[in-house]
Parts: structure tokens; sequence; C-alpha cells
């Protein structure tokens, strides 16, 4: 293999066109469309068992909870279970979803700040393993549902203990100036309140850090702020809880050339890459020595560890074919000439390159094996000058000019590669654009259509 982004078995340039899991590409564009969204589904179950890695690392059962908010196409979902990982859950939208796709309530937990009763009411009456409390207010309106529906809630007490990671500011959660979860104080004062309730049973603590966070030893740091949280739980109330949470946010290494032009921060981050073995089990070493200074080991005894990647999982199993619909060169203030690629693809399915300034790496999937190195300003379809693949206010977070091949033209198919998650499950249909398909490649090797293009219906389908 002679190209940095090629992955033996998975991504490969093969006749000189990018294949995934021995798939044409460009084939795949030529039958679908683009863009169009291709998920390996091999590679999914590859990284699920590189996560179940950690119960190998730790002495306690670990519950693998992939984070659906990353893409929860009822296809991917599936293969999820197949794959037997369970699920965490952002909305009642989102449980629906689980639940559709074959999920049962023990396989579930369900995040999120605003839950309404509802949303409430099909957790509960599905019995899922954990509703992750984000507040005093919430945990009230959960007893107060499960006593309506005469049955006992399952709860997780999700904890802001103030850990900050190097990852993007907008993906910091464990911050005490993020939106999420309560203060330490509070879930004590929550426990001691509901300790005789007959509606709610505390049953775990939870934080989560952030996403793509680029240093593991940020896991340490969270494992025993939650095991602090447990020990003084035991001590005041002398409740033995049942879980602990730790959350996701192991990195996917997005940035694989040296030759990329970003700041240092962006880079640090999006070319993180460690083994979450590599996190785990020192956290867990961790907290297994401050349990014998504080002679509570009995508390680890029958604990279980929850994990709730979603990045780490469909990150890198998919990628999204774009077309070039236009071309044009523009002079530069130094004399030279940009040129330019108007693509099909823009931020209403790729929204973190926008939000985020998010790196995709952009190849040619017609000549993958060709040399990338002329420059070219590339940009989506959008009638909006931000939807452009450089960072637009100059701050250096996403580079100026993309390296393709000599003599792109129009028609020609590109890749976006490392894009399955926060691509399509933020999608929108701005602009009225269809959203796209979506093709899943069986274990087999078989494509799969599980999601088909939007149509015209489908823009008014909610119209009234």
């Amino acid at each position: 293999m002679s190209q940095s982004w090629e992955i033996e078995n998975f991504l490969e340039a093969n006749d000189h066109r990018l294949h995934i899991d021995g798939v044409d590409t460009v084939e795949l564009a030529r039958e679908y469309g683009s863009p169009l969204f291709v998920y390996s589904e091999k590679r999914i179950r590859r990284n699920i068992e590189r996560l179940k890695q950690v119960a190998d690392v730790v002495e306690c059962p670990v519950k693998l909870c992939y984070a659906a908010k990353a893409m929860s196409t009822l296809g991917i979902l599936r293969a999820v279970k197949d794959a037997d990982c369970d699920v965490e859950v952002n909305s009642g939208g989102e449980l629906w979803k689980a639940l559709k796709a074959g999920f049962v309530g023990s396989q579930i937990i369900f995040n999120g700040t605003s839950k309404e009763i509802w949303e409430l009411n099909l957790a509960i009456t599905n019995d899922i393993y954990a509703i992750q409390v984000d507040s005093i207010f919430e945990l009230s309106l959960i007893e107060e549902t499960a006593a309506r529906l005469g049955k006992t809630a399952n709860v997780s007490l999700r904890l802001v203990p103030e850990i900050r990671s190097d990852t993007h500011s907008g993906l910091q959660t464990a911050l005490l100036t993020s939106k999420f979860g309560m203060m330490p104080e509070e879930a004590y004062d929550a426990v001691r309140k509901y300790a005789a309730s007959p509606h709610v049973e505390v049953c775990g603590v939870h934080l989560h850090i952030g996403s793509q966070n680029p240093e593991p030893k940020v896991y340490a740091e969270a494992f025993e702020a939650l095991f602090s949280s447990l020990l003084r739980i035991f001590n005041e109330t002398g409740q033995k809880l049942g879980h602990i949470n730790l959350g996701g946010g192991f990195p996917v290494r997005y940035l694989k050339d040296d030759v990329v032009e970003l700041d240092e921060k962006q880079r640090a981050m999006l070319a993180a890459d460690f083994e979450p073995t590599d996190a785990i089990e020192p956290a867990w070493l961790a907290v297994q020595s401050a349990a014998r200074e504080a002679g509570a080991e009995e508390l680890l005894n029958g604990i279980t560890l929850l994990l709730e990647p979603g990045r780490s999982i469909i990150a890198d199993a998919g990628i999204c074919l774009t077309t070039v619909r236009n071309t044009k060169a523009r002079p530069t203030a130094d004399g030279g000439t940009d040129h330019w690629l108007l693509t099909d693809a823009g931020f209403n399915i790729l929204l973190s390159m926008e939000t985020y300034k998010w790196y995709y790496h952009l190849i040619s999937a017609e000549r993958a094996d060709a040399v990338h190195d002329l420059a070219y300003k590339v940009a989506g379809p959008l009638c909006d000058g931000g939807d452009v693949y450089f960072d637009i206010e100059g701050e250096g977070r996403l580079p100026e000019h993309r390296r393709l091949p000599e003599n792109v033209e129009a028609g020609e198919i590109l890749a976006l590669l490392n894009c399955g998650a926060y691509s399509l499950a933020q999608a929108s249909q701005y602009n009225a654009r269809f959203l796209p398909p979506v093709v899943l490649i069986k274990p087999d090797g078989t494509p799969s259509l599980i999601r088909r293009r939007d149509n015209f219906e489908d823009l008014i389908a909610s119209d009234l």
C-alpha cells in the first residue's frame, strides 16, 4: 500500500480506483448517484471488537453502548446490534429507533438534557437499563412518571466534575461551563433524598469527558472522580451502586498526512490515535489503588463499567462519495491562480466541516493511486458563502487548499474519508436538497441500500 489513507482489506486503491471492502466506489456512485454515503459492516464490527478488548484489562464486566447520535439509520443500528453491542440514545426518537432496530430495554441507556414526559414514559415502560439523570429537577420528573406508571425507573446520575480535555471547545462536556449534568454535591443529595423511593433506583454514576479526546490520561482522572463519588455515596448512605459510566470520546485518526496545513492544536486533535485499552487500563489500576487506600475494594466487586463510544465505532467505517459539478479559475492576490472545484456535497450533509471546521481527507475515487499534489479550492453546492472545504474565517483550522491529481474536471468522483459519524446524522434539506442514500457493504462484500435518496415528495412530506 502506497497511500497514507489506505487500510489493508478495507480502504484500498485497486485498478486505480478507491475500493471499500473490495467494492468499487466509482461503480457505486454511478449506480446510486452522488452524494452517497458508503459504510463497511466489517469495519463497524472490527471497531466494536477493538473496544471490547477493554474487558481484558479491567476486572469487571464491561457494557459497550454505541452512541446512536453519531449515526442512527436503522441499517446501521441493526449492524451494531448484530455485532453484540448495546446502544446509548439521546432522545425519545432515538429510543424509538433503537427499539425498532431490535434492541430491548436492558440494552439501552438514555442521555439528554431536556427529556420530555413522553420520552420518560417510553423509557420507563420499556424498562431500559438506565436513564442518565441530568438534574435534580429531571429526577423529580422521572419519579413522578414512574409512580404514575406503577413502575421503578433505573437511573444513573450524570456528573460534571470539571475535567478538561484538549479537544474542540464544542466537544467539552465535563466542565462546569458545560450544559450537561449535575454537580457532585447535588448527586449526593439526590441519593439521600430518593433512597427510599419505590419508583427510582439509583444504580450508577456517569460522566462524559467529551469527544475526540487526544490524550488517554483524562480517562484516569474521570474514572477516579467517579470512584470518589461512588465511595462518598456509600459512606454517607450505605448504598452500593452497580455501575460506573465513563462515557466515550476515544479518538479517530482523521489526519494521516503531514503535508496538510493546520494549526498545531487542530493537528494534534485530528491526528490523535491511541488504543482504548491504553486509556482504560491505567485508569482501572488507579481506581483499584484508590479503593485499596480507602479500604473500599468491595465497592469494585460486582461493578459494571459502561462505555458509550460513537465516533470510534462509526467514523472511519463510512465515506462520502461526491461528484465535481463545476470548475472555475480565479486570480489570486499574489498573481497566481486558484483552481476551484464545486461538488455536490455541502455542509447540509457534512455540518461539522462548517461548525467545528472538521477535517475529512479528500481524494479522487477515480484516480485513487495517482499523485495528489495539485492544490484546489473546493466548495459545496449550497447558496451560502460558508459552504466551503476551507476555513472561510482564515484561522487555519482547515487547509486552504486540497491536494488532488492534476486536471480534475467536472464529472470526476471524489471521496471524503472518515466521515461516518455526525454527518448524515446532522443533515438537513437546506436549499431543498435531497438527503443522500446510504449503502452498507455487508460482511460478504455485498452492497446493500439501507437508505434511499430523498425525492420531491420528501421535501414537503411534513408541510400542510
